[in-house]
């Protein structure tokens, strides 16, 4: 018996090697890829999550138009008119136009996967930039190099090995990370944290069409109960006539005519599902989103969610949606000075590019001029006491 023990154990892990022979036959042979193979799952999800989802769709709208308007001033005042019009008509991608969409498609990228990926396109002919694009930043993989400050960028050719293939020139790309760590060096997506909560939401919702789909179409149970021995001797035969117009009167209310039910007997008629009452989902529909709110940094009545809240709460809710926007014109202010300063440099130009981002909204303007007359008030204060002293 232990014999037979030991060769069926022998057997059962020869069919696991086999099993295992078959099912991988590209096995992970490293960590990295083992981590690329992730990161294109979640580039995945992250796509669904703002397919499914609505309002986080929104909320990225929103902070991609919140960011606002900005201008380009070149250090040399000769030059300005040229980088006004490679503003305007520089190509971007296959439908885009001006370096504003650009900004747009690279924001969109950044805050979806956590990374973006640009390219600045040169025609060697004319010494010229052609156009920019907006790379998939999620076939674009980062990791450190020999030193601490050496970046590896790798490309996911799409070929069935899984091997990625090492971009020789990384300091050509526009790459930016956001929130980046020394665990996280491509950075973090916005929509980290979200799939769970997001997944109970559409759960819910669902739940809700399938409720209404058996609640809400009204459905009705004609029964028809036989009193004497005649009736039930025929009451097949009065069961199909009654269901026959029962049939035909809901027919002719598809087409707008009006049929009254007439029947001899006990018929009994009741709505199915009439008993019961939907679940009231507003509270935990609320919670989810107020989660979803918090974790994108947009105020809920920019997306049209009247929930109650305070003036003072309002104006909390839109400073701190000013410091993110602020965040975000950080990392995209060093992409577009390198965008023009380069098309500066091929136009015979030795001076760079400088971004100015024009204020978020008129409260800020209105905040700012306050603040301007209060430090004027101040001073003319000081210089009376200085006048008054030197008397």
């Amino acid at each position: 018996m232990a014999v037979f023990g030991r060769k069926a154990k022998e057997n059962a892990l020869k069919t696991q090697v086999a099993q295992r022979t078959v099912y991988c036959s590209q096995p992970i042979a490293s960590p990295f890829r083992l981590a690329c193979c992730t990161d294109m799952l979640e580039s995945g999800l992250y796509d669904r999550l703002r397919a499914e989802v609505p309002v986080i769709d929104a909320c990225f709208g929103k902070i991609i138009r919140l960011v606002g308007d900005f201008t380009v001033k070149a250090e040399d005042e000769a030059f300005q008119r040229e980088l006004d019009r490679f503003c305007r008509e520089v190509r971007v991608g296959v439908s885009g136009k001006s370096i504003y969409t650009f900004a747009d498609m690279y924001l969109d990228s950044l805050l979806t996967y956590g990374k973006a990926v640009g390219m600045i396109i040169a025609d060697q002919r004319s010494r010229s930039i052609k156009g920019l694009a907006v790379a998939d930043s999620s076939l674009y993989h980062i990791k450190q190099g020999r030193g601490p400050l050496d970046m590896e960028v790798y490309f996911d050719n799409g070929g069935t090995n899984g091997t990625k293939m090492k971009v020789r020139d990384p300091e050509r790309l526009l790459y930016t990370a956001l929130n980046p760590s020394p665990k996280h060096p491509e950075g973090v997506s916005l929509l980290r944290g979200l799939p769970a909560i997001s997944s109970v939401l559409m759960r819910i919702y669902q739940c809700i069409g399938q409720n209404f789909d058996r609640v809400g179409n009204v459905r009705y149970a004609v029964t028809y109960k036989p009193t004497a021995d005649g009736d039930r001797i025929f009451a097949k035969e009065r069961a199909k006539e009654i269901a026959a117009a029962w049939s035909d009167g809901m027919q002719s209310a598809k087409n707008g005519i009006v049929k009254d039910f007439v029947a001899v007997g006990d018929v009994d008629v009741k709505v199915i599902g009439a008993e019961n009452q939907i679940i009231d989902t507003e509270v935990p529909v609320r919670q989810l989103l107020e989660q979803i709110a918090a974790k994108l940094s947009v105020p809920p009545f920019l997306l049209g969610l009247n929930w109650s809240t305070t003036e003072r709460m309002s104006a909390q809710q839109a400073d701190i949606l000013t410091s993110e926007l602020e965040y975000y014109r950080r990392l995209l202010t060093p992409v577009l000075e390198e965008v023009c300063s380069a098309h500066l440099r091929l136009c015979g130009c030795g001076g760079r590019a400088q971004v100015e981002w024009a204020n978020i909204n008129l409260q800020d303007e209105e905040a700012l001029a306050k603040s301007r007359l209060y430090n004027a008030q101040a001073r003319e204060i000081e210089l009376r006491l200085e006048a008054q002293e030197n008397k």
